[in-house]
């Protein structure tokens, strides 16, 4: 059996193979794809995530973009950051090249497929891929993570989070421990509280069982930094964005993530930029202090902790403390720079934080993942059916499921439906996700001084369907959509409760109804899958 794992990032990404002898994980290294890092007594390769469009069905991926500057030449033909742009509410429009249309899905099929010809390149056939994602993926991203993976055509297919792949990895030497992996790259926050433990003995070998205790994300990284010191610059010589060409500005960002790689080694950093449109140079100064109070103005460092406090708040309603952590690992590029240490570091105490393979623990981890004879998980988000209320005018949402959940796992009551127009034959459901997101605003006084908002959560639900239906109790639905969970004959009468639904997930995460008329008194679903969850 030959496992490949793939750590899809933001700004790099990494793809491991357990050696089928020794089972050891191995980073792969890729011909004018790769990128050198230096870290702790290693060198790591890394296939820088960026696309460029040559021409029709030509592309350019990885190290050769960034060395040869192809994003500063013809920007309009440069992508970069599609990875976050996927596990986002938002999509960014087509962008069109060469009279064909390209959105973030397809760039990031181009990647992985390119990076997919290479193995066979090197004659590596896969029969099992771990595709890794971030902890707080909603269903949209992880449904097209499972399509691009049936384009494939790989006898085994898993998906893991990205934090709990780490943590497994680091963990699977020291079974009973309580691992916290904080996993900081250049689109997402990710965090995860592992506990491994000790599996019983199948045929001689010793198989390890692994528990998810608590998860936590923020949707921050390093793309929002070089944003953040690029502005900054511009600021210091009184310029603006509108003020430089689109070239310009991709080179700024380029600069902006070398000073900041820059400053994890070293106190002061430096480059110069030559505008092309003016002809002005600039020198480009920045230093440990500066970039400290960049990340606090834009409140990096305050979600940073509030998104570790969600965690810990967590993890202490199910008994577990911060004494109990035994290892806290910092894995992700954004997890090198000094702010970033110094605040895990404050939290937990120096011994118990370690900096081991910020590049390649998620890729290696997900590789363990074939060794586990269990991985006991729990919901990453609550699930919800929205509801229309008629007499507000407004949506909510009924909760079927809480964040936190262990599955397998069953509701304790069903719920009852009753049909929402006269004559109404059909009933449908709309599920989504309810998540707890923060937002601050920015702004700049006249003089170029930036204040804040204070940060602020609120709720959002993000359907799993198209448009909205079903709902709970006397309310009413003001149209219906897919899945349909129950054909009615004869309809359904205003005001009269006419199925009962139970509902349940499966240990693969789907969700299941079982589905009665009350009229009939006739099952007409049971344990029916009708949505992915995450």
């Amino acid at each position: 059996m030959t496992v490949v794992a793939i750590d899809f990032g933001t700004s790099n990404t990494i793809v491991a193979i357990a050696d089928p002898i020794t089972k050891e994980p191995k980073t792969l290294r890729f011909a004018h794809m790769s990128r050198s890092f230096n870290t702790i007594g290693d060198v790591v390769y890394v296939v820088p995530t960026l696309v460029y469009i040559k021409g029709k069905e030509q592309y350019i991926i990885g190290e050769q973009v960034r060395a040869e500057r192809l994003g500063q030449k013809v920007p309009q033909r440069f992508f970069s950051g599609f990875k976050r742009d996927l596990a986002a509410a938002y999509r960014a429009p087509s962008r069109l090249v060469d009279d064909d249309a390209y959105d973030t899905e397809t760039i990031a099929e181009v990647f992985l497929k390119t990076l997919w010809q290479r193995l066979a390149l090197q004659r590596i056939r896969p029969t099992q891929l771990v595709l890794t994602v971030p902890v707080g993926a909603f269903d949209t991203y992880l449904g097209w993570v499972r399509e691009f993976a049936q384009k494939l055509q790989i006898p085994s297919v898993q998906v893991l989070d990205e934090s709990t792949a780490a943590a497994l990895g680091y963990a699977m030497t020291r079974p009973q421990s309580v691992v916290l992996v904080i996993d900081f790259g250049g689109g997402t926050l990710d965090m995860s509280l592992v506990r491994t433990l000790k599996g019983d003995q199948l045929g001689g070998d010793q198989h390890i069982k692994a528990e998810v205790l608590a998860k936590a994300d923020a949707y921050i990284g390093g793309m929002d930094m070089d944003i953040w010191i690029a502005e900054h610059w511009l600021r210091h010589y009184q310029l603006n964005r509108t003020m430089i060409a689109a070239t310009g500005w991709q080179i700024l960002l380029e600069l902006a993530e070398k000073v900041k790689m820059q400053l994890s080694q070293q106190k002061v950093a430096k480059e110069s930029w030559l505008d092309d449109e003016t002809f002005t140079s600039y020198e480009l100064y920045l230093d440990r202090d500066e970039l400290t109070e960049i990340l606090e103005q834009n409140q990096l460092l305050e979600q940073f902790r509030q998104t570790l406090d969600e965690l810990m708040t967590d993890a202490f309603s199910k008994g577990i403390t911060k004494g109990d952590i035994t290892q806290v690992l910092l894995v992700g590029g954004s997890c090198l720079l000094p702010p970033i240490q110094q605040l895990v570091v404050s939290y937990f105490g120096r011994s118990k934080v370690s900096l081991h393979k910020p590049f390649e623990a998620v890729a290696h981890g997900a590789l363990a993942l074939g060794q586990m004879q269990k991985l006991e998980d729990h919901l990453r988000h609550s699930y919800a059916i929205r509801v229309w209320e008629p007499y507000l005018k407004q949506y909510t949402f009924f909760t079927l499921f809480e964040k936190g959940t262990t599955y397998p796992a069953k509701r304790s009551e069903p719920v009852v439906l009753q049909v929402a127009v006269v004559g109404q034959t059909e009933i449908r459901l709309d599920i989504g996700e309810v998540a707890d997101l923060m937002q601050s605003e920015v702004t700049y006084d006249a003089k170029g001084r930036m204040t804040s908002s204070e940060l602020r959560k609120h709720r959002d639900f993000r359907s799993l369907l198209p448009s909205p239906a079903a709902h709970h109790g006397h309310n009413s639905t003001s149209q219906t959509i897919e899945p349909c969970i129950a054909h009615l004959s004869p309809p359904g009468q205003l005001g009269i409760d006419r199925v009962r639904v139970w509902f349940e997930i499966s240990a693969e995460r789907m969700l299941l109804v079982t589905v009665r008329d009350l009229l009939s008194d006739q099952d007409l679903l049971k344990q029916v899958a009708i949505a992915q969850l995450e």
